[in-house]
């Protein structure tokens, strides 16, 4: 696999978000750090609306904390929750605010950093959650905002081996209101997806 392979361009990330969060399962995401570069490939996304999702950060308008998910699109959001970190991708056009939160990855490249950052060796339970992919990837606060369409520090380019995946969708994990919307996109059949195993059929 190449280490160089380009970064996914803005328009991708410029579409309807359920359509992006569809589409990334099976893409690559790079982190280049001063330790070293870790790689995984993207198995489960969630949506999140602009409008009529109460379960979205954006329900109750901008603030400083939420303020990267109102654009411009393919921008990371990175947000804090019980003291760790979740990182979505910002899409459609400016000042839309609606994200994808990626909630897993397999981990492809850079697993011996990842383990490192993560203080285990169960490779399966490296980044299955998005916490756990934040803290294996090195994904932190000081990446809000951060221009993913660069191909520095953090970004998403396609994958370059033509393989085929099969993706499904269930409703969001985790989530306290608009419980049953089918906005949850995984690879179906993969042990890196994280969640019960009810939801990932």
């Amino acid at each position: 696999m190449s280490r160089h392979t380009r970064s996914i361009p803005q328009d991708f990330f410029t579409r309807d978000v359920a359509t992006v969060a569809r589409e990334l399962p099976g893409m690559l995401l790079y982190r280049r750090s001063r330790q070293g570069l870790t790689v995984g490939r993207i198995v489960e996304t969630e949506a999140y609306l602009a409008k009529g999702d109460s379960a979205s950060h954006s329900a109750r308008g901008i603030n400083r904390k939420n303020a990267s998910m109102f654009g411009p699109p393919g921008r990371a959001y990175v947000y804090t929750i019980h003291a760790r970190q979740c990182f979505n991708i910002v899409t459609e056009p400016d000042n839309v605010a609606s994200a994808v939160l990626i909630r897993a990855v397999e981990p492809v490249s850079g697993t011996r950093l990842m383990e490192q950052r993560r203080g285990t060796f169960t490779t399966r339970d490296l980044c299955r959650g998005p916490a756990r992919l934040c803290e294996a990837f090195g994904i932190g606060r000081d990446l809000d905002g951060w221009d993913l369409t660069r191909q520095q520090r953090l970004w998403v380019a396609a994958d370059a081996t033509g393989n085929e995946f099969r993706i499904s969708k269930s409703p969001r994990i985790g989530v306290t209101s608009a419980k049953e919307t089918m906005l949850r996109f995984f690879l179906l059949g993969n042990e890196f997806v994280s969640g019960p195993k009810s939801r990932n059929r």
